[in-house]
């Protein structure tokens, strides 16, 4: 049998760029910001063909929006998943910093990891 390790990607997406969190499996898995990549086919291809190597099953979380529906389009034909998830229904602490698209990807990937995000599109879903 074999196994599986799961990588958990969680993106701020925008019209131009989308910044990328990846956080590992389990409560000890290890956080990384990769950086920004542009919001066009090529880059998002390089980053899935990248993040999810053989053994690895990758999960994408964006935001729902009109960017996010084009990433999920996008993504569903490279055969990884993403769903895209309200952010004013995620938890939020009082008194959190001010919103920066690095500190939004980190937090999507941190509440994937802990299972926090209330799924907004499911895989049939779509305009």
């Amino acid at each position: 049998m074999e196994k599986h390790s799961t990588l958990l990607a969680g993106l701020e997406v925008s019209k131009e760029r989308h910044a990328v969190a990846v956080a590992g499996n389990g409560r000890d898995g290890d956080m990384r910001y990769p950086g920004e990549i542009g919001s066009d086919g090529a880059p998002v291809r390089w980053l899935a063909k990248t993040l999810a190597c053989p053994g690895t099953r990758l999960h994408v979380r964006c935001e729902a929006g009109p960017s996010g529906y084009g990433l999920k389009r996008l993504t569903g034909t490279f055969g990884h998943g993403c769903a895209g998830i309200a952010l004013s229904l995620s938890p939020r602490r009082p008194g959190a910093l001010a919103k920066t698209s690095r500190r939004n990807a980190e937090r999507l990937a941190r509440l994937l990891r802990a299972g926090g995000l209330a799924q907004t599109l499911d895989a049939g879903s779509g305009p």
